[in-house]
């Protein structure tokens, strides 16, 4: 029972495939279809955003939706190339003095390899609630500086001439050098191909149930724009053999799927590799959950943090031996799952056998594919990622939480997606360090009537002469105690006639070595002053914590239950303090 129980924890389908259904291979089918007809193409152009050849993108959306169909726990979750670890990759790479496609391609392998390790032992080992400590803006802003930059590096295929570069200015100096070398075929199919699928994602359903196709039926072919758009296009660059004009086509893909192979390791590479593959994992990780946790929400469905790690992480290291890159779950292509009708990871593994009998037997169609189509398709696909609205609300809300919004956005803008997110991940740590380190301490007095405590410079509360009473809304570690000393102090100096202290510790939830330090040497200068150290309102950790040290056995005054006890029991005469 407990093999049987350990089986099913860490492979999901030994758990779910035992109860599958007639019903839901006809749902997961359907979804499969739909997806995988989203998927082709989409796969094709992140190749080409993670400067790779095209079937590379194909291999990874095999591998990667097939793996994690057999560990992951997400319904819906749909794990192949995606936009942003796309352009991670190619930035990692850049950095790699590498000229041979063969090498450039091993450490692409290699990179998947190291950031699927990396994820796939963070959840051996129970640690996906790291992914709490990145904060939702900073991400926000990173993803939208990397959408604008897909969205740049799209911009010479658009016009059908060179560009290079890694950041905006310098895809955009790049592009300027080159504009007038601009090939009108292409920027006509281009601009054509744009507003085409924009039309579909816009009009379509409405056009088709206007004309009497069932709403369903009409959804899921408003959703097959891009493939009227590589189908048209290939026809019109073969009919007409616009590469002849300098229409620059896909080319070549090879058929067949790669065979198992492990990635060449050497001890440079690995070094050059490691920081980017983390970075990749972390990325890739919180993408993954955030929309595998609201797409579960919606149907009750209960996703497992530490699964998803070995899921995701599975998955990267199946597509590196299967000439694959990084890949995670897409949001464009999960919503899409999820409105066909998923009902089980299988859905997934239809869609990687969908994927596999394109690349077994139709990719010299895929020769004619001009490349045009596929930035189109790639600029409508970030079109929705890029949103500047957190910065509004950043502002409006905490200045402090806007600078690390605006330093994450401007810094992956102007210097690179690597240390983009490194900076704005800093900042947010920096942020959040200072912001505790000054924590919020009111002196609090009795609402009249009541056993309430509120701030005095809020309310209309009852204080007394003899007592002191200190609420600290912040849990006491090294970063805030010199802080909280110099403030009780600073207190105790305005009201001379203070014979005990109080320290409320109702929103303490933790209190570390330093703190305890501190903490006994305010308890030893107020003794020295004659006054006494109360704490009241102690939470069951901490106390079972404190009860064990020489503070709390050295404490000059007592530990109540309630502060309104505290007060009871230390209160002299009722006197205003105006001063606090």
């Amino acid at each position: 029972m407990a093999k049987r129980s350990l089986i099913e924890r860490y492979i999901p389908i030994s758990r779910w495939g035992r109860h599958y259904t007639r019903a839901n291979l006809m749902d997961d089918s359907v979804a499969a279809l739909i997806v995988a007809i989203m998927l082709i193409p989409q796969s094709l152009g992140l190749s080409l955003v993670a400067g790779l050849p095209p079937e590379t993108g194909l291999y990874a959306s095999i591998f990667g939706l097939a793996v994690y169909s057999v560990f992951g726990t997400s319904n819906t979750l749909s794990v192949a190339p995606v936009a942003v670890i796309s352009l991670m990759t190619a930035a990692a790479l850049a950095k790699l003095p590498l000229e041979d496609p063969a090498e450039i391609l091993n450490a692409a392998l290699l990179l998947a390899l190291l950031s699927g390790i990396g994820l796939f032992f963070l959840g051996l080992f129970r640690l996906g609630f790291m992914a709490n400590f990145l904060s939702h803006p900073v991400i926000s802003a990173f993803v939208t500086a990397s959408a604008l930059i897909i969205g740049m590096s799209q911009m010479k295929h658009l016009f059908g001439i060179e560009g290079d570069g890694h950041n905006l200015i310098g895809l955009a100096m790049s592009l300027l050098e080159s504009i007038d070398q601009t090939n009108l075929i292409t920027l006509g199919m281009g601009i054509v191909s744009i507003g085409f699928i924009l039309w579909c994602k816009a009009k379509m359903e409405w056009v088709l149930v206007k004309v009497g196709l069932p709403s369903y039926f009409a959804r899921v072919v408003s959703r097959t724009g891009p493939v009227f758009i590589v189908i048209a296009t290939s026809l019109a660059a073969y009919l007409w053999r616009l590469d002849l004009h300098g229409l620059q086509l896909l080319g070549e893909i090879p058929s067949g799927i790669p065979e198992f192979r492990v990635p060449q390791v050497d001890v440079e590479l690995l070094g050059s590799l490691a920081g980017s593959a983390a970075l990749i994992a972390i990325i890739g990780f919180v993408e993954s959950i955030s929309v595998a946790q609201t797409l579960a929400a919606k149907r009750r469905e209960r996703i497992d943090l530490d699964q998803e790690l070995v899921g995701l992480g599975s998955a990267n290291i199946a597509t590196s031996f299967f000439g694959g890159f990084p890949v995670s779950g897409g949001f464009s292509r999960s919503v899409v799952n999820f409105d066909a009708g998923a009902a089980t990871p299988a859905a997934g593994l239809i869609t990687a056998v969908l994927v596999t009998l394109v690349a077994l037997f139709f990719t010299p169609l895929l020769f004619w594919l001009p490349k045009v189509s596929l930035a189109a398709i790639i600029l409508v696909a970030v079109i929705p990622l890029v949103d500047f609205s957190m910065l509004q609300k950043s502002w409006r809300y905490s200045k402090a939480d806007f600078t690390a919004v605006f330093f994450t956005l401007t810094l992956t803008l102007l210097v690179g997606v690597e240390f983009g997110i490194a900076a704005g991940v800093l900042a947010s740590i920096l942020i959040h360090l200072y912001k505790t380190s000054q924590p919020h301490v009111a002196v609090v007095g009795r609402v009249a009537g009541s056993e309430h405590f509120r701030n005095v410079k809020r309310h209309d509360v009852e204080t007394f002469e003899n007592l002191l009473s200190i609420r600290i809304d912040e849990s006491l570690y090294f970063a805030n105690t010199r802080y909280l000393e110099e403030l009780v102090f600073k207190l105790v100096a305005k009201q001379p006639n203070v014979e005990h202290v109080i320290l409320m510790f109702t929103a303490v939830n933790a209190v570390d070595l330093s703190a305890l330090e501190t903490l006994a040497k305010i308890n030893d200068t107020l003794s020295e002053l004659g006054i006494s150290l109360h704490l009241s309102e102690v939470k069951g950790p901490i106390m079972d914590r404190l009860e064990q040290t020489e503070f709390f056995r050295a404490l000059s005054g007592n530990c109540y239950l309630s502060q309104n006890r505290a007060v009871e029991a230390l209160k002299n005469r009722e006197v205003p303090l105006s001063d606090f």
